[in-house]
This record gives structure tokens, C-alpha cells and sequence, in this order.
């Protein structure tokens, strides 16, 4: 049973697993759907996301990106060279690369990245800031991690939260009225079901407790969930609980996941630990902080 605009619970959500009169199943789909190889964005903006997803990408595992704005204003992207419009915008790590040559590489990939003009128009686009508070509000009500969400938003929209897609999943975490239904949200005599999915408050709070419930539902298992965010739970369920093999389904795990560690804040320094030998005594690890006595000391005590 579908919930009612009272705010009800909605149903479980393995009751939503197959629509009314045969319909297919249907999931939020991101705006800007990407091939193995392309990913088409709706504005230059999502090339600079694919230029922040680039540089979170360890050098030894990232390739060549290629891409081209066009006449529509989309950014297009590619590993490769797909025709002529496509041009080099970042040049990848490869496999053999030394691990030194791998770090230098990265750094200096990322500060040449910051003089360039679409890294500024990144940084001070007002939409990546602007819900922080409110993803923030909604990722803990669910217990989310806030980077989670945020990714999420990333890939789905780009922060835009006027956002359509071509399948109809509206805003910022591209949620479908079907979704908007089974968590309570319906139209009214001010607001339509999609405007109000169109409400970055609704459609946080309705796309962080899908999120939650699809968590909850693989066992806590990201890749799952993801992939039933974008595909339907549906389509995982029926391959026994395994990321279905749909292109864009398999690239749009990835994505939210490199973008993820990318939102994510750094783990702080493991402490160092440091070994000393003194002549006669067994090697011991020092505890972290710990005053070491100096060697001189330790001679003259004999």
C-alpha cells in the first residue's frame, strides 16, 4: 500500500519492487547518464565535476579524459578520443607508472588544475555550498555519512536543483513520483507532485531515507545500494543481490564512489611509531610523543 500525503510511514520497501500493471521499474536516474566510456553533462559545470572526479582518482588508476562543450551548453566526456570534437583536458596516470613519478604527477596535476579557469568557476559555483546545511540535516536524521550524500548529489544533478531528467526524476537527488509516493509526498491545490519534488527540502528528505532504506536493505552493502538507486532495487534483487551489468549502471557506482572518497574528509596521520636499539637491550617500539633518552645518556649509565 502506496503512503498517503498525511506522512505516513511508507511501505517496505521490497513492496515496491514491482510497479502497478507491468510497468517497468523505475529508479531516481541521474540527469546526465554516462556510457562505460562517455559521461554528458548538463552544463560546462559538470565538466568541472568530471575535472574534480579526475584529480580524486590516484594517478595509477585513472586514465586520459577527453571532452568538448556543446552548442547545447552540455559537457561531454570521455576516456578516449570518441571523435574529432573530443580534445585532451587532463592526461591520466597509466599502470606502470613508478610510484614516485605517480605522486609527482599528482601534484602536479592538481595545482595546474587550480590555475585553470573552470576550477575557479568550480570552487565558486554558489550551488556546492549553498545545501550543505540541509544535506547535512537529512544525512543524520537517516544516518548517513553527509560525503554520501553530497556524492550522491554530485553525479545525480550536479547540485542543480531544478534538474530533470529524461526518464522524469526531478531535482537535486533525481527522485521519480513514483519514489515521492511511497515516502508520503503527493500533489495538492498549491503544489503538483513534481514541483514539490522539485523542493530541495522535500527532495532531500525523500531521496536520504530511499537511500537509507536501500542500505538497509542489501545489508549496508554501498555498491548494492547505489545500484538500486539507479537501476531499482528491482534489478538487483533479480541477480541475486549483485550489481546488475547495465553500463551506466556499473559506471554510476563507480562515480558516486570516487566522488565519495573525494567529499569524504581526510583520515588524520596514523601516529608514527619509532624504534630504538640500545646496545645490550632488545629492540622496543617507542609510544607516540614518548621523550626518547638520548644515546649518550644511555652509554654513560653503563
Amino acid at each position: 500500500m502506496r503512503p498517503n500525503s498525511s506522512g505516513e510511514p511508507a511501505a517496505p520497501i521490497s513492496s515496491a519492487r514491482t510497479p502497478a500493471r507491468g510497468a517497468p521499474i523505475l529508479s531516481p536516474t541521474r540527469v546526465s547518464p554516462c556510457s562505460p566510456r562517455r559521461i554528458v553533462g548538463a552544463s560546462p559545470f559538470a565538466l568541472a565535476l568530471a575535472f574534480s572526479l579526475a584529480l580524486g582518482i590516484p594517478a595509477t588508476t585513472r586514465a586520459d579524459l577527453w571532452g568538448y562543450v556543446d552548442e547545447d551548453g552540455k559537457a561531454h566526456v570521455a576516456t578516449e578520443k570518441v571523435d574529432e570534437r573530443y580534445q585532451l583536458f587532463f592526461k591520466g596516470g597509466t599502470r606502470v607508472d613508478p610510484p614516485d613519478a605517480a605522486a609527482v604527477a599528482d601534484a602536479e596535476a592538481r595545482e595546474a588544475f587550480r590555475r585553470t579557469p573552470i576550477f575557479q568557476r568550480m570552487t565558486a559555483h554558489s550551488n556546492v555550498g549553498r545545501f550543505d546545511a540541509l544535506i547535512e540535516q537529512h544525512a543524520k536524521l537517516q544516518k548517513l555519512d553527509p560525503a554520501l550524500v553530497k556524492a550522491l548529489i554530485a553525479v545525480e544533478s550536479a547540485f542543480d536543483p531544478a534538474a530533470v531528467s529524461p526518464k522524469g526524476a526531478l531535482g537535486l537527488m533525481q527522485i521519480i513520483p513514483d519514489t515521492g509516493l511511497r515516502y508520503g509526498i503527493a500533489g495538492d491545490k498549491k503544489r503538483s507532485l513534481e514541483q514539490k519534488l522539485l523542493d530541495p527540502a522535500i527532495n532531500v528528505r525523500v531521496g536520504t531515507r530511499y537511500l537509507h532504506d536501500l542500505l538497509a536493505l542489501f545489508a549496508d552493502d554501498l555498491r548494492l545500494a547505489l545500484a538500486a538507486y539507479n537501476a531499482g532495487e528491482g534489478a538487483v534483487s533479480r541477480r541475486d543481490n549483485n550489481v546488475p551489468p547495465y553500463p551506466e549502471t556499473e559506471d554510476y557506482v563507480k562515480l558516486v564512489r570516487q566522488f565519495y572518497s573525494l567529499y569524504r574528509p581526510p583520515l588524520p596521520p596514523a601516529p608514527k611509531v619509532t624504534r630504538i636499539v640500545v646496545p645490550g637491550q632488545r629492540k622496543v617500539p617507542a609510544a607516540p610523543g614518548a621523550v626518547l633518552p638520548s644515546l649518550d645518556a644511555g652509554a654513560a649509565s653503563r
